[in-house]
Parts: structure tokens; C-alpha cells; sequence
């Protein structure tokens, strides 16, 4: 793998103290001394100075290279006013949607406005625009014409090239072109916020920097020393794909014959006017993207867009461990900026006692962002630097009661996980390391991970440290002393997993393992929660309406589901982000995971509202309100044998008075009452298990 620059070698740009706050005022900059900032940050989230938001990282990262960064945070949008406040930055404004997608923080999978914001002051919905980075990067142009422009963060991470946007059903152009910014940076993008602020500030503009990693642009010709490959000569989506133009020098095996330098190599995917308007070259784009995510042997990508060639360098090298610490340990207050006075940030207050101590994940399930913003290589703090921050915790967070929230990251045990073998690592393709089996030159040792639950536990006025992140369950069972140390020590009762599905066919398209991992699971769970003297319990998640999901697989889930006892009031449907795989198989009905061509396998996707709706309410069949829904959808299917008044039927075959239908009904005086809030009759229903096991069973042939 290429060698980075190391994150911190560079001299700073000017000598300069830590700020208590970075400046959201003019009255704050006059404060420091300073008559203007040279990066000005523009962001949909409130401003929080803790590493868990994106907003304070980068802007602490710039501060310790010598420069002074303001915050303009949930800007009123309407007009270019609020983007003035702290002036023109002298190089340029970096702009970013916030921690979520702007589209996904605002409207529901159905489409629906959300009521609330977790990322604003007293949880307020409606603070940030649709599309925020379209929209604030404009308005930053709007205030200061000549100021170069920077887009990053997740929403432009995942929109860096043609992508589906489920809200419009369209395939929209990259955001890099609609926002017109200079650059977007995708991922963490640590190494490229550096490396762009060194070099704008001796006088180049963000427009001109094309050799970076991590980075996309626009670019006018293909570079005499770069060999350009047709994406279609190396996995032809039909028999009549879009044919080579005289810029492609070489089809794939004569690359491969002549060993071409990746970092001379460009792969040409379909124009997006092309992949706008056939679904199936859109897959193969996908797909061929997916592909070039390694930064061991990714090569850039180039996508016509009109008269003109948007470029996807490679990613950017995963950061160090001791990278990783230094940007852990910068001076962050940990608190929302006075500002905000005493009102409550949601985001916050769920993660203010809580520690990150990895990024990335290798998991690759094709419904999930985090690998193409993260990457799949897994970046390690030291163990010192992690024990530091708790202690940090203690001393100087108000409020501590002495419970550290959790030690995690996107998942809860990939830490100090990785490929046996670093050149094996920087050869391969796989799109996951752990589907569909846990791959033989994965290292799974949980040691490292157990020795720090320990350690941290054991550190004066901690009382707990839990678990919150995702435990990848099919992983852990590979160690059951690290399950043993998590369930006797770290667990709150409750434990929450995904599953996603029970059955094969949508499990195969999720890249998630089957059924069989999760009883493994279970059962070193229930083990080593009797042996602790504990009654806890596994809250399994689940996804309604993934690509690959039929009706028969929801009514296999759902009877699942009321078979061991599981009644879920918050449940999710699958709702298409941007870049995913799963995307690309609900846009184009194809299996993305193999090779995409006019007749390779299809698809079974639930679009509409009415079938999106159904598979949600089976995995709600104790919703009154879903009854009707399902017995209608029960008959059509031939299962009418699960209605019935019995608790061995899936749903009744009577309705409560009153319950949204219009038909008549009585609610009998042997009704059970519902569940109130999520779970909490689960005790009782699990010692149902064995009856209900009897009864509800797959219909027979």
C-alpha cells in the first residue's frame, strides 16, 4: 500500500494557542485577536467541541495545524446573509450536511417529514435544508463569489459519483456538480483537510488539486501518463455496452498482462447519462465501484457527466493508530458551545459519556453506509489513549455518575481485527471479510478488546462501562471468552443485534449470515447470563422490505418473530441511501453482487407504498391496526390457517371497536393487553416459546 504523509509532520501554519471554543461570532474572532479565519466551517448539525461530531474533528484537526477556523452551524438557508457573519475565510469555506444525510435525518423510509432532530438544540425538526450541502455550498458562493468552496461529510461521501436518490427516484448528477464546490473530499477525510489547507494556503486553488487521495474533481483530459480502461471491458453489462472511445488504451487482460501501475490507472464507468437512463448500467457502475475500494489496489474512476470527466481518486490511507490518538486527544471542551445555553442536544446527550475507539468495518452488509465512507480497513486507538479519554470522562464532564456509555465505533467488536496477512490485504476485492463465512485469513481474536474492557473497568469511579454499539454477533462467537466478558459485565439487561432477517433469500442480498449464527449467539448469551446470576435479554433488529424480500419471507419472519415472543414497536423499513448496494438492486432489480449483465439474476423488490407497508406490518403483526392488512394478505397467500382467535395464530380473525377499519368488531374481555412500550413483556412471552413453537409452523406442502 502506498505510504501517507504522516498526519501531523507538517510544520504548522502559524503558531497559535487552542481556543476554549471555535468562533461562531465576530465578537468570539475579536476576542482571539483575529481579524479573519482561514477555513470557515458550514454545517447542518449544532456545534458540539466533542470527537464524536464531524464538525468539531476537522475544525480541531485545522486549529492544531496552525489555522483559525470558524463555525457557522444550522445557518438560516433562505438567504446568503447568515453565511456572512464571520466573513470571508482567506481560503476557503469547507461545507458539510452535519453527522447524518440530510435527506435521511429530515424524512422517514416512507417518505414521511420527520418531527425532531437529534443533531439540534431541543431536539428540533426543520433546522437544516433538503440537500444541505447543495444548499449551503451555493449560499457560501452567493456571500463571497471568489472563496473557494470545499464539500464533505457523509451526504457528499455518498453522492460523490451518479447515484439513485430514492426521494426524487432519479439517478442524480454527482453533488459536486450541483453544488458547484471547487473539490469534495470523501470519507473521514482527515489526510485530505490537511493536505488541502497546506496547499491552498501557499496559493493553489482547491479546483487545481487533482492528484489527491480521497478527493473528486473535475478534469478536462486524461493525463498523458494515466492508461484509461473501458469499466465495461471488465464485466460487459450486455451485449452491446458502450463502446470504447479513443481515450481507452488498454481492455482489461491486456492491463492485467501488462501489471499496470493502479496509480496510473483509471477505469472508465458509463457516462451518467447513460447510467440515468438504464438501470442495469447503473448496477454494473455500482458494482465496479464497490470494487474500487481497497486503498491497497483501488484505481481512480472517471464518469463523463455532459462535456465534462468527474474524477474519483482512490481512498485515502487508513489512518495510524498513533493518528488516530492525536486526533482523539486534541483540546476538545466536550460540551455544546454556551451558545446553546441549557438547551438539550439529543446527539449529544446520548453520546457525551460515551469513548470511539475504531472506525471502519468489514463487514459490508449492502444496506450500510459505513464501509463506503470508512472504509473496511479497521483504524485503532492505542489502549492507552482510550483509557485516557474515559479518565478525561470522569474528571471533566458534567453529570458523570460514573457509567461510561460505551467503547465502540460502528461496530462494537472490530477492534484490532484484521486481515492475517497485509499484502493478501492490499490484493483483495472482497466486498466483505465475513460473508458469506468468516474469511480464513481474518485474525478473530477478541484478546485485545477483552484486555481494555478490563482495564476500563477497573480504572477508580467507574462504576460500569457498557456496550452500545452493534456487536457483530457471527464474529463474536469466534471468541466466547470475549461473549463471556460482555455478558457478565457490560450488558444493561438488554442487548441489542441484528439479525436483520431469518430468511435465506433476503439474508444472501444483505450479505448478512443466516439464522444459525444468531441461536449460536443466544446461547453462549443465555449461558453466561445464568452463570453471572443475571436476567438479560437479546433484542434482535430486523429490516421489513429489503431488496430480495418476498411476502412469504415476511410471513416466515413474522411467525419467527411471535414464536419466540418478539413484539417490536419500533420497527424499520428499508429505506435506499445513496451509493449502496442495496440501492443499486432496488433501482435496478439486479443482483449487484454477481455480475451484472441484460440477463443475469433478478431481483424481487417491494416498491409502492401498499407492498412496503405490508412487510412492515408483519413485522407488526400485534398491531391491531395491521390485522386487517395481513388477514387480507394471509387469504391471498393461502395462509388463512394462522388466523384465528387462539395466541397459537399469527393474528385474529375479529377487530377491536375502533381500530382504523370501519369494520365491526368486539374487543373481548379475554383479550391480552398490548404491549405498551418496546419489549416489555418479553420475559413472560419467551416462556411461551415451546406452545407456540407447536402451532405455528410453515404450512406443509
Amino acid at each position: 500500500m502506498q505510504a501517507a504523509i504522516p498526519l501531523f509532520s507538517r510544520h504548522p501554519y502559524r503558531e497559535m494557542s487552542p481556543a476554549s471554543v471555535l468562533p461562531v461570532s465576530r465578537a468570539e474572532m475579536d476576542a482571539l485577536g483575529w481579524d479573519a479565519c482561514d477555513v470557515i466551517i458550514v454545517c447542518g448539525d449544532a456545534y458540539v467541541d466533542h470527537p464524536s461530531f464531524g464538525l468539531a474533528l476537522i475544525g480541531r484537526l485545522l486549529e492544531s495545524q496552525g489555522f483559525r477556523v470558524g463555525i457557522i452551524a444550522q445557518p438560516d438557508w433562505h438567504s446568503a446573509d447568515a453565511f456572512k457573519i464571520l466573513g470571508a475565510p482567506r481560503l476557503f469555506f469547507g461545507v458539510s450536511a452535519g453527522n447524518m444525510d440530510s435527506m435521511v435525518n429530515r424524512y422517514t423510509a416512507d417518505r414521511k417529514i420527520r418531527s425532531d432532530d437529534a443533531y439540534t438544540p431541543g431536539g428540533e425538526g426543520g433546522r437544516r435544508p433538503d440537500r444541505a450541502v447543495i444548499v449551503y455550498a451555493q449560499r457560501c458562493r452567493e456571500a463571497f463569489p471568489a472563496t473557494p468552496v470545499v464539500i464533505g461529510g457523509i451526504e457528499a461521501s455518498l453522492r460523490r459519483i451518479a447515484h439513485y436518490d430514492y426521494w426524487s427516484e432519479t439517478v442524480r448528477r454527482s453533488v459536486l456538480l450541483d453544488s458547484k464546490a471547487d473539490l469534495l473530499l470523501y470519507g473521514n477525510a482527515e489526510r485530505q483537510i490537511i493536505e488541502v489547507a497546506h496547499r491552498v494556503a501557499v496559493g493553489e486553488h482547491p479546483k487545481n488539486i487533482q492528484d489527491l487521495r480521497g478527493s473528486v474533481f473535475v478534469g478536462k483530459t486524461i493525463p498523458a501518463d494515466f492508461v484509461e480502461i473501458d469499466s465495461t471491458l471488465i464485466e460487459e453489462p450486455s451485449n452491446n455496452s458502450i463502446k470504447p472511445d479513443e481515450h481507452t488504451i488498454y481492455f482489461e487482460h491486456e492491463a492485467r498482462k501488462k501489471k499496470l501501475d493502479t496509480t496510473k490507472t483509471v477505469i472508465r464507468l458509463p457516462a451518467y447519462e447513460d447510467v440515468k437512463n438504464d438501470p442495469v448500467l447503473y448496477a454494473h457502475a455500482s458494482r465496479v465501484l464497490h470494487m474500487e475500494t481497497n486503498p491497497g489496489n483501488a484505481r481512480a474512476l472517471v464518469q463523463r457527466h455532459g462535456n465534462r470527466d468527474l474524477w474519483v481518486n482512490s481512498p485515502p490511507i487508513p489512518l495510524t493508530t498513533a493518528e488516530m490518538d492525536r486526533i482523539y486527544e486534541l483540546p476538545y471542551s466536550r460540551l455544546p458551545h454556551p451558545v446553546y445555553r441549557d438547551q438539550k442536544i439529543p446527539a449529544y446527550e446520548m453520546i457525551r459519556f460515551s469513548v470511539t475507539i475504531q472506525r471502519g468495518c468489514f463487514g459490508g452488509c449492502t444496506f450500510c453506509s459505513i464501509t463506503e465512507h470508512e472504509g473496511r480497513i479497521i483504524q485503532n486507538r492505542s489502549e492507552q489513549s482510550i483509557l485516557n479519554e474515559v479518565e478525561t470522562i470522569r474528571d471533566k464532564v458534567p453529570g458523570f455518575t460514573g457509567v461510561i456509555s460505551d467503547l465502540g465505533g460502528p461496530t462494537a467488536n472490530m477492534y484490532r481485527i484484521a486481515c492475517k496477512s497485509r499484502e493478501i490485504e492490499a490484493l483483495c476485492r472482497k466486498p466483505s471479510c465475513v460473508y458469506p463465512d468468516i474469511c480464513e485469513n481474518l485474525h478473530t481474536d477478541h484478546s485485545a478488546l477483552v484486555q481494555l474492557y478490563r482495564k476500563a473497568r477497573a480504572l477508580p469511579g467507574i462504576k460500569k462501562i457498557l456496550i452500545a454499539s452493534g456487536v457483530r454477533y457471527d464474529l463474536a462467537i469466534k471468541s466466547p471468552d470475549y461473549v463471556k466478558e460482555l455478558v457478565m459485565h457490560h450488558v444493561g439487561g438488554y442487548l441489542k443485534i441484528a439479525p436483520e432477517h431469518t430468511e435465506k433469500g433476503p439474508l444472501s442480498k444483505m450479505m448478512k449470515p443466516g439464522i444459525g449464527a444468531y441461536y449460536r449467539f443466544k446461547e453462549l448469551f443465555d449461558h453466561y447470563s445464568k452463570e453471572a446470576g443475571k436476567k438479560q435479554y437479546l433484542i434482535p433488529y430486523f429490516i421489513a422490505a429489503h431488496p430480495g424480500t418476498t411476502d412469504e419471507d415476511m410471513l416466515q419472519l413474522a411467525v419467527w418473530l411471535k414464536a419466540n415472543g418478539f413484539r417490536a414497536d419500533q420497527v424499520q423499513n428499508f429505506l435506499p441511501s445513496p451509493m449502496a448496494l442495496a440501492t443499486a438492486m432496488y433501482h435496478s432489480g439486479k443482483n449487484v453482487l454477481r455480475k451484472v449483465t441484460r440477463d443475469s439474476e433478478t431481483v424481487v423488490v417491494a416498491k409502492g407504498l401498499r407492498a412496503r407497508r405490508l412487510h412492515k406490518a408483519f413485522l407488526r403483526y400485534h398491531d391491531v391496526k395491521n390485522w386487517p392488512l395481513l388477514r387480507d394478505a394471509l387469504k391471498r397467500m393461502g395462509r388463512a390457517d394462522l388466523i384465528g382467535n387462539s395466541e397459537l395464530h399469527l393474528i385474529p380473525g375479529w377487530q377491536p371497536i375502533g381500530t382504523a377499519t370501519g369494520e365491526p368488531g368486539v374487543l373481548k374481555s379475554k383479550q391480552k393487553k398490548p404491549f405498551l412500550t418496546q419489549w416489555t413483556d418479553l420475559p413472560k412471552q419467551q416462556g411461551k416459546r415451546k406452545s407456540q413453537k407447536r402451532v405455528i409452523k410453515k404450512k406443509s406442502s
